[in-house]
């Protein structure tokens, strides 16, 4: 999904995974087989308060029809007025998967919080968990803006993994987990590319550093280091260039970001021992070159 982010403004997250609807409907599925068709269909306008049966089967209905505001509604009438139905603990599940449906994110999570404080031990808990992280993660935003929901997301999504690893939500949590990293480090490539552009070259350094240390997975390393090896020839540190050359070509020597280096190496005479071709101070080099620059 997330190639190398250049110098043009970043994307969006959009993950090829997401957003997985049908793997947050999987649970609801069962429950809405379970009524039969016992709903009768009803009109949109706000209905008498009928039985907590009544008010769960229309809501189900509403569902199965995508008239999601409606389904909301009963299901939220039905834990008014019946809190120790047993059709409430489903209710609460079912409206939190219909605000999701409306995007209406922070509502969802607030049913999901209380479904999962008062049914901490439902089999239906890893499914709540799953849907809760994934209204976080449908609220991640674009690189240019501040990124504390990606790490609400990835911390609520990891939480899926740490509770539930042999779920079926574990892996698909995983994945958007991973992407959720590559945005963060997305985001650390453009601010640094800004303090570059500034001449403000201690602190990109540090941003491109950060990509580097935290983020060793994501695909923007290699552009990372390639960034660093500019500024530090334009901070004089000419050593720390060349180590950083030396790691870049050990990883990644068949990369763009490398044959870059390799020529701004080159012009400033430090070319030796960083040749992509010529490997033979092998992974020594790389293992002196990372921890003496990072």
């Amino acid at each position: 999904m997330f190639a190398r982010i250049s110098q043009s403004t970043p994307q969006p997250l959009r993950s090829p995974y997401q957003p997985a609807r049908w793997l947050a409907f999987l649970p609801l599925a069962g429950l809405l087989a379970a009524c039969g068709n016992s709903a009768s269909t009803i009109n949109e306008r706000a209905p008498r308060v009928g039985s907590a049966e009544t008010l769960y089967n229309n809501g189900v209905d509403a569902l199965r029809s995508d008239r999601y505001l409606l389904s909301v509604n009963q299901f939220d009438t039905l834990q008014r007025n019946y809190p120790y139905s047993q059709y409430t603990a489903n209710a609460q599940l079912m409206e939190g998967y219909a605000n999701y449906l409306l995007n209406k994110y922070p509502e969802a999570v607030q049913q999901l919080d209380r479904f999962l404080e008062l049914h901490p031990t439902s089999s239906d808990a890893a499914y709540a968990f799953y849907l809760r992280a994934l209204c976080y993660y449908e609220q991640v935003a674009d690189v240019q803006r501040d990124q504390q929901g990606t790490i609400e997301a990835m911390d609520a999504l990891e939480e899926v993994i740490t509770r539930f690893p042999q779920s079926p939500y574990a892996r698909d949590a995983q994945l958007k987990i991973d992407l959720c990293r590559d945005h963060l480090a997305g985001k650390e490539m453009l601010v640094g590319r800004y303090y570059q552009q500034q001449n403000d070259f201690p602190a990109a350094a540090g941003r491109y550093q950060r990509v580097v240390q935290d983020f060793q997975t994501t695909n923007h390393v290699p552009e990372a280091l390639e960034r660093l090896v500019e500024v530090y020839l334009d901070m004089g540190l000419l050593e720390q260039a060349r180590k950083t050359g030396s790691v870049l070509a050990y990883n990644y020597p068949s990369s763009k970001w490398y044959e870059d280096a390799y020529d701004h190496l080159r012009a400033h005479h430090l070319i030796k021992g960083v040749d992509g071709k010529d490997h033979k101070q092998g992974r020594n080099v790389f293992q002196r070159a990372w921890h003496s620059v990072f």
